[in-house]
């Protein structure tokens, strides 16, 4: 099972890498492009790609844990199975209620959202949706980086079960 192992932490830390990538790109792109409006739409489609994304390799991730072998530590593979869910459940809301509800706003505002008055309640609104949207990512990332380290400190079977045996091959 070192394969299925192997497999889980490379989904855990390709979804960790595109995320903190997400980060940097939208940083670079509200600086580069001419307009926020137009940044804003760039960073709403690759936020989606890193959200379904998310979706996709958690539920695989979260299947993945099911497939258990002999000599696991329970604690840690419910602690796994709990980050996994994490992740799993911050992509859904991030993209099925946040992006929907921000774009629902912006709609109601009727001209992009730096033209709108920083006192006006579909402003305010829209950017403490916005800054929660932030720290649920961030904690989808969390999540990840944690199932990460439990991935990877988890040990299965036995020295007995190891294909190659150190300690036959280096007696004296």
């Amino acid at each position: 099972m070192k394969f299925l192992s192997d497999f889980r932490l490379l989904f855990a830390a390709l979804w960790l890498g595109a995320a903190c990538f997400f980060i940097f790109v939208a940083r670079t792109v509200f600086t580069v492009m001419p307009s926020h409006e137009m940044a804003g739409t760039v960073v709403n489609r690759t936020l989606a790609l890193v959200n379904f994304s998310g979706l996709a390799i958690g539920l695989i991730l979260l299947i993945a844990t099911f497939i258990t072998t002999r000599n696991t530590n329970i604690f840690l593979l419910w602690s796994e199975r709990f980050l996994t869910f994490v992740l799993t459940l911050t992509c859904a809301v991030s993209q099925f209620v946040f992006s929907w509800w921000l774009l629902s706003l912006r709609t109601q505002m009727g001209r992009p959202v730096d033209e709108v008055p920083l006192e006006d309640p579909l402003r305010i609104q829209f950017d403490n949706l916005h800054e929660y949207s932030v720290w649920l990512l961030l904690a989808g990332m969390i999540a990840a980086f944690l199932a990460f380290i439990v991935i990877a400190n988890r040990k299965f079977g036995t020295a007995k079960d190891s294909p190659i045996d150190f300690q036959k091959q280096f007696k004296i």
